[in-house]
């Protein structure tokens, strides 16, 4: 995996890796060889920027999830999101969608049937903590988030507190994450106690004495107390953090698990159509869980 320091040796940056996703072309940071997680966020994909219509989007249809939040959040267009909690929800650019898998939730992500321009944005998991992971699905959508100024950039607080302000959405771990959207120089302040990674979406900015571009993860060391950010063009920046995630983590296809026998269970569920996963109303074609990579014939 490519990896690069900081004349001090401590911001590392990871490249991210390309995947597929619905009819997408995705970057996806995290997670990666020898960095599973930032906190309770365990995966991280920049899709786009892409041309959509109405009636095709990013085409993902019905799946599953277990143990884990969604975490959607677009920088440009609009996307459908439907669930099998009967949710029918459009997301447009600075709004939040949050679905709680729980113990178990199948979802679609579709054009909107109105929309026509370009899609940009995150999809970011969260890993729930034994004291949830086994609780009923929910789903939560907020249109208005608080911002604050940052020198030179504007900050959303989209999941999680940040400097005394926070954002509605629920949470089930103690974290954050940040929408960052500047020019010039920007100063943010951390915690010590946080784990945090910076993913560009557009632009580059310099952290710690490196440049930093879409198409990779940039994990900050540990025990700042904050961090300068410096840009000469317009950038958007992720910032994700949180305490870091101690509790055993396996991850395989779209579920979060603790073992691969629990794996083998939710994705015979999903393969027999049962109670854990209800349908989702979705014109889309319902995506099978392809075999794991430990079962016996495995493709590998």
């Amino acid at each position: 995996m490519a990896k690069s320091y900081s004349p001090l040796d401590d911001l590392e940056l990871r490249a991210s890796h390309l995947a597929r996703v619905g009819a997408f072309d995705v970057r996806r940071a995290l997670p990666q060889r020898g960095r599973r997680t930032v906190g309770a966020w365990c995966f991280a994909d920049h899709m786009g920027p892409a041309d959509v219509s109405e009636e095709s989007g990013l085409n993902i249809g019905p799946h599953p999830h277990t143990c884990l939040h969604t975490v959607t959040w677009l920088i440009e267009g609009q996307v459908l999101h439907r669930d099998g909690l009967g949710s029918e929800q459009v997301i447009t650019a600075g709004q939040l969608n949050l679905m709680t898998a729980g113990a178990g939730v199948a979802h679609a992500e579709e054009a909107t049937g109105h929309y026509r321009g370009r899609l940009e944005g995150v999809q970011l998991w969260v890993a729930q903590p034994e004291a949830t992971r086994h609780d009923a699905p929910s789903f939560t959508h907020v249109a208005e988030l608080p911002r604050l100024d940052a020198g030179d950039a504007a900050v959303t607080v989209f999941l999680g507190s940040h400097a005394d302000v926070a954002s509605p959405a629920p949470i089930d771990s103690d974290l954050v994450g940040l929408d960052i959207d500047m020019r010039g120089h920007a100063r943010l302040a951390l915690r010590r106690d946080f784990e945090y990674a910076l993913v560009v979406v557009r632009g580059a900015l310099e952290a710690r004495g490196v440049l930093v571009t879409p198409g990779n993860l940039a994990v900050l060391p540990r025990d700042l107390d904050e961090v300068e950010l410096t840009s000469r063009v317009p950038t958007r920046a992720i910032l994700i953090g949180g305490i870091p995630f101690d509790e055993p983590l396996f991850m395989w296809w779209n579920f979060v698990a603790r073992s691969r026998d629990e794996v083998d269970g939710f994705r015979e569920s999903w393969a027999r159509g049962d109670e854990r996963f209800a349908p989702v109303r979705s014109a889309l074609a319902r995506i099978d869980a392809p075999a794991p990579y430990w079962s016996p014939g495995a493709v590998t």
